[in-house]
């Protein structure tokens, strides 16, 4: 399968919904958090297999703000699984020349998940391969929001003019400012939503929405995703015939 992608059509930026966790556990008899502890797989399997293939930018919803609606016993287990993944993971990491950064409100997350990330992000800032996002108690509404803030203050403080507001400003006080728009958006456990995921960033995005759950997503379902991006017209609101004139 890997063989049959094209190089020069890799997506530079792909995002993924990691969805499909507690059906997962269900189906095995366990709790919910047994499927977020067997996901760390797919995470890994999904980093070495984009890194593999020169992509630059790989942002993963990890934890929504909504989350913090689920049981306190779940919240809680995620966060310390959280913490131990990000240290377990860190030679992986600069194994495979990777760098960590993360989008999201991360002030609300406990202070020992905030100090592992902190150490992570320090550690592989050097490395100059694939970065991995992690979006953390990240919300799309609540990154327009912020954006929106931001310039109305800067319009305040007569920094800028309203009419000096356009896609290109706005987009660099998202939180994903400076990075690419993801090409490729994956979503697993074959759900059709976007949950308030990357809600700006997803506006011109190929949407690839397999049945496969997220603990059992491998490389191979990677190279599948990209194989279906490489066989997709992008139009970018043109027409067929003006894409090829």
């Amino acid at each position: 399968m890997k063989e049959l992608i094209e190089p020069s059509n890799v997506p530079q930026h792909i995002a993924v919904i990691m969805d499909g966790n507690g059906r997962w556990a269900k189906q095995q008899g366990a709790a919910r958090v047994f499927g977020h502890r067997s996901a760390i797989k797919a995470v890994r399997e999904v980093t070495e297999g984009c890194a593999e293939l020169g992509v630059k930018f790989l942002t993963l919803y990890a934890f929504s703000t909504e989350n913090w609606n689920r049981p306190k016993f779940e919240v809680d287990a995620l966060m310390t699984l959280l913490v131990h993944t990000i240290k377990g993971e860190i030679k992986t990491l600069m194994d495979n020349n990777v760098r960590l950064a993360t989008i999201g409100q991360t002030d609300s997350l406990p202070a020992d998940c905030r100090r592992e990330l902190a150490d992570a992000i320090k550690a592989t800032q050097q490395n100059t391969g694939l970065t991995l996002i992690l979006a953390l108690s990240y919300s799309g509404r609540w990154e327009i929001l912020e954006a929106a803030r931001q310039l109305a203050a800067a319009v305040r403080d007569g920094q800028i003019q309203p009419e000096q507001i356009n896609e290109a400003l706005f987009s660099q006080h998202l939180a994903t400012g400076g990075i690419p728009d993801p090409e490729l958006m994956i979503r697993t456990s074959g759900e059709m939503r976007i949950s308030n995921f990357m809600l700006w960033q997803l506006a011109y995005s190929e949407l690839y929405m397999p049945e496969v759950l997220w603990p059992d997503f491998r490389k191979k379902h990677l190279h599948e995703a990209i194989l279906s991006y490489q066989q997709r017209e992008r139009r970018f609101g043109k027409t067929s015939e003006q894409l090829t004139s």
